[in-house]
């Protein structure tokens, strides 16, 4: 926790700048999907919040209303605490749900394909983090031998490194590219080879037949689009920002994408005629980069 100080009135106020509603609802978020509270019980009091968080509980009240758009609370009033809503998983994963963080939203539509007897996944992406961290759930569900297919695909495209990145790239000049491009690089290849680990590890634990692919892209992704078995496919844009970095002793500012908060928009084949036709789109189109213009990608440094 951050130090505090008083403040001439003798109250404590926190070093930290203060939390927007959008960063109360997404810890909030977080903490309903672990199941904390369950389905159907009640959130702690909104003064109770604003108290943890540190903020006026009218933050904690737009927090709220946030969360009660997208489904996942009922009841959010001035008054009695809000509720989770009973059924979470429609709220997560359903054909009304709103669109949701990468990070929120792609684990609960990757652990309900991996119940299907046959997993097949198409990822394209800047990197696979978003991907990586998406896996744990169905990974501890399947050592813990909850779940088992009997055959996973994954797919994935990603920029080549061989190319001049859209993002991320310095604010300025050229002196700082390569900087920046070399620490792209590795967590592209870090994250991939923890991606591909893991998953060909279930061959020897589980006996799943495994098959995992890398192809690089001569561009950058302006979006990342998620494919689940032939029936979803989750997009959403990279939205750029300008932020500090330390690469190698050095404090850069740089334009870049953080891919896990990216909003993420679920379509499903046979929900609605323009879902169906966005899915089988997508398909296509993924398809022609992964058999036309992409390359063989090695994920070494």
């Amino acid at each position: 926790m951050d130090p505090e100080h008083a403040s001439a009135t003798g109250r404590k106020r926190s070093q930290r700048p203060q939390r927007t509603p959008r960063e109360v609802a997404d810890e909030l978020r977080a903490r309903i999907r672990s199941g904390v509270p369950a389905p159907g019980r009640r959130m702690p009091t909104q003064a109770r919040l604003a108290e943890e968080f540190g903020v006026e509980r009218g933050t904690v009240r737009q927090a709220l209303r946030i969360l009660q758009s997208e489904g996942l609370l009922t009841n959010v009033t001035k008054g009695a605490p809000a509720t989770v809503a009973p059924d979470l998983g429609q709220a997560l994963t359903g054909p009304a749900a709103p669109p949701l963080p990468t990070t929120v939203a792609l684990t609960s539509r990757i652990a309900a394909a991996f119940a299907a007897p046959q997993v097949v996944i198409d990822a394209l992406c800047l990197t696979s983090v978003s991907l990586n961290l998406a896996l744990g759930e169905p990974l501890r569900e399947i050592h813990a031998g909850r779940m088992k297919p009997a055959k996973i695909d994954v797919r994935v495209l990603l920029p080549s490194r061989d190319i001049d990145l859209a993002f991320p790239v310095p604010v300025r000049g050229h002196d700082e590219d390569h900087l920046v491009h070399e620490r792209w690089v590795a967590q592209r290849n870090a994250q991939g080879q923890v991606l591909q680990h893991n998953l060909l590890a279930l061959r020897a634990t589980h006996g799943i037949d495994v098959r995992v692919r890398f192809r690089a892209l001569p561009f950058t992704p302006p979006v990342k689009l998620y494919l689940l078995n032939g029936s979803e496919a989750l997009f959403a844009y990279y939205t750029l920002t300008r932020r500090e970095q330390e690469i190698d002793h050095e404090h850069l500012e740089m334009y870049d994408a953080e891919g896990t908060r990216s909003m993420l928009f679920a379509f499903t084949q046979g929900a609605a005629a323009r879902d169906t036709t966005f899915v089988e789109q997508s398909h296509l189109w993924f398809d022609a980069l992964w058999e036309t213009i992409s390359s063989e990608l090695v994920l070494t440094a």
